[in-house]
């Protein structure tokens, strides 16, 4: 490793932009657990799916390739803002006085402002070539609604999106930008569906959940031929159209001469983080290189740290496939904390698998503490984060003070998945004294833990 060189901005050229898409299943030492079918509870195949998704998708999402060919009309669109920079945070090293070099990935350079668009852009286009006409999806900070509404747009299908009710109430104008790509976006739970409106019937004040918006987008999505939906993390194909992010930070790694010796990120769903991680813990599998690899989740909907790794559904109503994850329960209803992106039952199946695996760490930490690192982050780099990295940037700034503490120089690579340019309503929260730690209740945990299904 060298700290001779700090520079700030690294960039790689268009040229240099990664052409296909990294899968991490035929590497692990084990494979993953198959999904299975909700009524028979046999291994799904792909006529479960074919429902919800283009056949493309599918075989990505059981594919054995171990590299995938990133279509030339995806990778155009992809030109507007990849490669994307990765900075070294220079004015964060300085405040905390930490020997630590500390490297942060920036997505939010894309139109939506995060990295969804990386998938959003792929699932549109295999859906446009099959001859899909609409795509429904839910979203829970929007960032994910926003990205497939202009993914849509530029394929021309038309986009319908359920926003978590909480989320919906908390940032109008992810709303607006979504019907500015032409968008449609409904609160969830809504009395569109009958997942919404059984909701509604036992808590008409309900704040939603990504669970809920999910099924109401499926609900709308599975009858109808010419409809497919689009899920913006949780599974297999989509976290790795993601491993862009990780191709691209290994090849501006290489160009400064280091090696990451932890890797942060934050986990709701899990795209953003497998996105990054899943390419050095190729290297990492290989000999190349040995980065701790460390997943931040909250505090209040810590899936990882303190759910159950069992089969369960991946929304409220009970309707998609089962798969074996970390859970909080498919019923879960999350407090509404400010990280909309993070609030999900689950985390993705192969993530799960990997953790179970010991090949990666997981902490949750509360949402003052991830403002706190945040709004330290803005002051010192100029970019407000958006509240999803805030807690890949909480979990940094723990590791490069224990460096300082250790005396040790560290090499720390985060992922900053979005700018909070939509989110200030949570900023204004937090210097009002008016955000509360949530901690999800161990009584919750026992609950939700009682409808999982038997499998």
């Amino acid at each position: 490793m060298s700290a001779d060189r700090p520079d700030r901005k690294i960039l790689l050229s268009e040229s240099e932009m990664p052409t296909q898409w990294y899968n991490i299943v035929p590497d692990l030492p084990a494979p993953p657990p198959s999904a299975l079918h909700p009524g028979t509870l046999e291994p799904a195949g792909p006529a479960d799916f074919e429902p919800l998704f283009p056949m493309a998708l599918i075989m990505q999402e059981v594919s054995m390739d171990r590299y995938i060919d990133i279509p030339d009309e995806v990778l155009d669109v992809y030109r507007m803002w990849r490669p994307s920079p990765m900075y070294r945070a220079l004015g964060l090293e300085r405040a905390l006085d930490t020997p630590a070099r500390i490297y942060y990935k920036y997505e939010g350079v894309s139109p939506a402002g995060s990295h969804k668009p990386n998938t959003a852009v792929a699932q549109a286009y295999y859906n446009k070539v099959e001859g899909v006409k609409k795509l429904t999806t839910e979203t829970g900070a929007g960032q994910w609604g926003t990205a497939l509404a202009f993914a849509c747009a530029l394929f021309d299908l038309e986009c319908e999106v359920w926003q978590v009710r909480s989320s919906y109430d908390q940032k109008p104008y992810r709303r607006a930008m979504i019907e500015t790509f032409g968008g449609v976006i409904h609160p969830s739970p809504s009395d569109l569906t009958e997942a919404g409106r059984a909701v509604l019937a036992a808590n008409p004040g309900s704040p939603g959940s990504l669970g809920i918006a999910i099924s109401e987008a499926v609900e709308m999505a599975a009858p109808n031929p010419e409809v497919k939906y689009a899920l913006g993390s949780v599974l297999n194909h989509v976290l790795m159209h993601q491993t862009i992010i990780g191709e691209e930070a290994l090849l501006q790694l290489a160009k400064v001469g280091e090696t990451p010796d932890v890797l942060v990120g934050c986990t709701g769903g899990g795209s953003n983080f497998g996105g990054l991680a899943f390419p050095f813990m190729r290297e990492k599998m290989a000999g190349n290189m040995n980065p701790r690899v460390l997943a931040v989740e909250p505090a209040a909907c810590p899936s990882l740290t303190r759910g159950v790794y069992s089969y369960d559904f991946g929304d409220t109503a009970g309707t998609t496939p089962l798969m074996k994850m970390h859970t909080l329960g498919h019923q879960f209803v999350p407090d509404p904390i400010h990280a909309g992106g993070l609030r999900y039952h689950g985390m993705a199946p192969l993530i799960s698998h990997i953790y179970e695996l010991g090949m990666m760490d997981a902490i949750a930490i509360n949402q003052n503490e991830c403002f706190d690192s945040g709004v330290q982050f803005a002051r010192t780099e100029g970019i407000v984060p958006a509240p999803e990295p805030t807690h890949a940037l909480a979990g940094t700034v723990r590791q490069a003070l224990e460096a300082k503490e250790a005396g040790e120089e560290r090499v720390i690579l985060t992922a900053l998945c979005g700018h909070g340019h939509l989110d200030m309503a949570a900023y204004d929260c937090y210097f009002a004294g008016e955000m509360i730690d949530y901690e999800f209740p161990e009584e919750k945990v026992q609950d939700a833990m009682t409808r999982i299904p038997a499998v």
